[in-house]
């Protein structure tokens, strides 16, 4: 018996390997959150310098390789390079009490959360799915929504590096029917861009304001082509509910600002990746309810 076989055989090993896989992936994905943004404004102000003819832009953040796998992690603070020992996800953080071992400022509590959180969505993703093909692509696209859901919330921006390769992979993944068959997942896709693209029009032209970017149009589209045109309806639901609350809640509770916008990115992949995994119950439950 191999180690897939075996893996297949023992759903609860089978489980703990995806908590340990996803413990390391949360690794990744920090590095993931922290460091594309950065190379995304750095590869647009190159384009600008470039535009305008201005070399001086760009000398000093040419200087030093930034990419997800150059330069080491390191201490923001005393740019101490973090070793293998201090890299290991949670455990570190905790036996380090949350501070670097060399200068002893504090390391963000994202690190470990964002960890946790990887391990915790793929085994809640692993016991939905099992051990398949199908699980290989859920876990994938679970974690891409986790980046796409923090990076939205601290930058309000969803990158099409994220996005745009997910739908096609979205695509490519229902050719063999693992979670819809290609033409709803195609009509998904179509549906789910054009959809919230006529609500920001809409919107736009009663109000003058732009109420969503157009990243939240291919997050959307990204959705409709792993999930089908038929969960459209219900990611759209869910998230304008959760969204509605939590602002509610914000603008009560903290003072918000009404008129800052709040990114509707982390909501609507909240709301697709519940909608993947239990979106036949959430549907039959509703039609139950109205008959």
């Amino acid at each position: 018996m191999n180690i897939f076989s075996y893996l297949a055989a023992e759903p609860y090993v089978m489980l703990v390997v995806i908590g340990i896989l996803g413990l390391i992936v949360g690794s990744f994905l920090n590095v993931v959150i922290y460091r594309l943004p950065i190379m995304m404004e750095r590869e647009w102000r190159k384009q600008c310098a470039e535009l305008s003819n201005v070399s001086s832009m760009i000398e000093d953040e040419n200087s030093e390789a930034f990419n997800l796998n150059q330069p080491r992690s390191r201490c923001p603070h005393c740019k101490h390079q973090i070793t293998a020992l201090e890299n290991i996800p949670i455990l570190s953080f905790i036996l380090q009490r949350g501070k670097c071992k060399h200068c002893h400022q504090k390391i963000s509590i994202r690190y470990p959360v964002i960890e946790a959180l990887s391990a915790i969505l793929a085994v809640i993703t692993a016991w939905h799915f099992g051990f398949s093909w199908a699980l290989l692509g859920a876990l994938v696209l679970t974690w891409a929504l986790l980046v796409a859901s923090v990076i939205d919330f601290e930058h309000q921006y969803l990158f099409d590096n994220i996005t745009l390769p997910f739908l096609w992979l979205g695509l490519l993944c229902n050719l063999f029917g693992w979670y819809t068959d290609i033409e709803s997942s195609v009509l998904g896709a179509m549906a789910g861009y054009l959809l919230l693209w006529s609500v920001y029009w809409l919107f736009k032209l009663l109000t003058g304001k732009e109420g969503m970017g157009y990243g939240d149009f291919k997050l959307l589209a990204m959705l409709g082509a792993w999930m089908g045109w038929q969960y459209l309806a219900v990611i759209i639901f869910l998230s304008s509910f959760v969204g509605a609350v939590v602002g509610i809640m914000l603008i009560i509770l903290r003072g918000h600002d009404k008129n800052i916008p709040i990114p509707f990115g982390p909501y609507l992949a909240l709301a697709g990746w519940i909608s993947f995994l239990w979106g036949d119950n959430i549907m039959q439950t509703y039609l139950q309810i109205l008959s």
